[in-house]
């Protein structure tokens, strides 16, 4: 048992209240969140830069990890943001979606607006041969005024 050593008056076993509240843990968690967003949120992103031409259909939902593959307009291919070649993209496009079904796997396609259409073909044609067959392609909305 403790005792009271100094203080006002009450028996020895009277305790003030403590009116502070302890904000330390809620800090300190809010810290550990903003440090994982910041890490995070780059790795979300699609780096390859490549100039898209105006869509005017209403946007859909992204799947919950999307698979892009980008065509630059000097005809290099990259899957997210590693580099590949026609060749390889059928393989390649396999190893990014891991277990799931390449036939339900929707593709989503980032072409530059200078891109040859044979490039363009080339790659639809070597989707189709890898058994992908759900394809979506991205385009810059309309309405946002960016080039």
């Amino acid at each position: 048992m403790g005792a009271k050593l100094s203080g006002g008056g009450g028996s020895k076993f009277h305790v003030e209240a403590n009116s502070d509240i302890n904000v330390t843990p809620f800090v300190d968690v809010m810290l550990v969140l903003l440090i994982i967003f910041m890490v995070a949120a780059p790795l979300a992103t699609v780096s390859v830069e490549v100039k898209l031409p105006k869509a005017t259909a209403k946007p859909q939902p992204n799947p919950q990890k999307p698979v892009y593959i980008s065509l630059k307009k000097d005809g290099s291919l990259y899957i997210s943001n590693s580099e590949t070649s026609i060749d390889q993209l059928g393989d390649d496009l396999k190893k990014a979606i891991g277990q799931r079904d390449p036939e339900q796997e929707r593709i989503f396609i980032r072409c530059d607006r200078l891109t040859r259409y044979a490039d363009f073909m080339q790659v639809m044609n070597k989707l189709q041969d890898s058994g992908f067959y759900s394809v979506a392609l991205v385009g810059e909305d309309a309405n946002n005024k960016g080039s």
